[in-house]
């Protein structure tokens, strides 16, 4: 074999090594990639419950006042209905 022939088989030989190599480095980029978009599903589902949980806190609030509400006016006609009388 001449030199040119050796040349171009470990040319191609190193060329082989560093595509496995990059093809490697791919896939552990890929499973961070996942498990990155894993972590920022599992926030946003616990963002998602943590919302819901205070817009049931602010509906139970305006219950609750609309309940306080309801009885000042029962009282105040009650009181009304006392100074007509």
């Amino acid at each position: 074999m001449d030199t040119v022939q050796i040349t171009i088989i470990a040319i191609s030989f190193i060329l082989t090594m560093l595509i496995v190599a990059l093809g490697v480095q791919v896939w552990y980029i890929l499973k961070e990639f996942r498990i990155s978009i894993e972590k920022m599903n599992k926030m946003l589902e616990d963002g998602g419950k943590m919302t819901g949980a205070v817009s049931e806190g602010v509906a139970s609030m305006g219950g609750l006042l609309s309940g306080i509400k309801a009885g000042l006016s029962l009282f105040s006609a009650f009181r009304k209905k006392e100074e007509t009388a």
